[in-house]
């Protein structure tokens, strides 16, 4: 018979044995939930590009990359992977292990592809979690200097007066340039021919022989021909004046169906969907502070590049909103999907 200090004494130890219990199942979980998060970044990096290099995809993954690999203690690596619509590497990414050790570079040529293709082996939405918005560029109309116009409103009257003799050459059907020169004429109400050429350069040297009238690009790659004098910017597409051509008016400031105008480009990163939000919202705390980096600054806006960072949520919005928006000029403009 237990005497009431051994009952006592077996009581105590049965009530510290289950309150150890607990805490031991605790300790013995815990090096595993420390682990999983310490495992990232656990091997190589890589940033998939969905576009040759030496463009602003490139460049820009390749500034942020470098400052990524300081950062997280792993090496960065920089795949090209150009195809039509930026296919190839989208489906790389799309299927790759979630684990925020591959990265889509995405833009705005991502969101056109929803919609230009008439099937894709991914989903644009659900396929990928967007991480930060890195850059945005803008595009515009510009002339050979010495053409016939030496101003935007030079342009739109000459357009108005003369329907459908305006030639305006573009990059690819499809491309953001060649969508975004579509949406000016639907917006103006302009009658005219947009010529696409295979690539900017062909562009360019259309432009300067006088087969076509205009062009509508991307400012970066046709700023040395600017600085040359050798093309002649009218007007920037975007919402507000280009810091790098402070002096020429914005496609809006025309004022009328125009007045609400803009079109812009950008890029950013994303990772495939199913990603941890840990892993997700520790790559964008490292692009917040990359981005802010004088040097990061200064090396994206030598190419016309402005370092803008985003929430993982502002980035989905805006490939959502973009997505939508491209949607609508590719039908408007009767744009067979390929």
């Amino acid at each position: 018979m237990k005497t009431p200090l051994t009952h006592l004494f077996s009581q105590s130890r049965r009530v510290a044995l289950s309150l150890s219990l607990p805490l031991l199942a605790m300790a013995c979980l815990a090096p595993s939930a420390v682990l999983a998060q310490a495992a990232f970044p656990s091997k190589t990096i890589k940033i998939v590009v969905p576009n040759a290099p030496g463009g602003a995809a490139d460049i820009t993954a390749r500034t942020v990359g470098q400052k990524l690999s300081e950062a997280l203690g792993q090496p960065v690596v920089i795949e090209n992977k150009p195809s039509a619509g930026g296919i190839v590497a989208g489906e790389q990414v799309a299927h790759a292990e979630p684990d925020g050790h591959t990265l889509l570079l995405i833009s705005s040529g991502t969101a056109v592809s929803a919609s230009l293709f008439k099937s894709l082996p991914f989903d644009t939405v659900k396929d990928f979690a967007p991480v930060s918005k890195l850059a945005s560029f803008d595009l515009v109309i510009a002339v050979a200097e010495e053409g016939r116009f030496k101003s935007f409103a030079d342009l739109l009257a000459y357009a108005k007066a003369n329907p459908g003799k305006l030639n305006i050459g573009t990059p690819q059907i499809g491309t953001t340039q060649n969508l975004a020169a579509e949406m000016f004429l639907s917006a103006s109400g302009l009658q005219a021919q947009i010529v696409p050429f295979n690539g900017t350069p062909p562009v360019i040297t259309a432009l300067r022989g006088g087969s076509i009238d205009a062009m509508v690009e991307i400012l970066g790659p046709v700023m040395p021909q600017i600085k040359s004098q050798a093309l002649r910017p009218l007007a920037v597409l975007s919402d507000k004046r280009s810091l790098g051509l402070p002096d020429v008016p914005l496609v809006r400031e025309a004022g009328g169906s125009l007045a609400k105008f803009q079109a812009a480009s950008w890029n950013g990163l994303a990772v495939p969907a199913h990603t941890p939000k840990a892993v997700v919202l520790r790559l964008n705390k490292e692009l917040q502070t990359i981005l802010k980096m004088p040097d990061v600054v200064k090396r994206l806006s030598d190419v016309s590049l402005y370092a803008e960072g985003s929430t993982p949520e502002q980035a989905g919005e805006l490939l959502a909103f973009d997505i939508k928006r491209w949607a609508d000029v590719i039908a408007k403009a009767k744009i067979e999907k390929q």
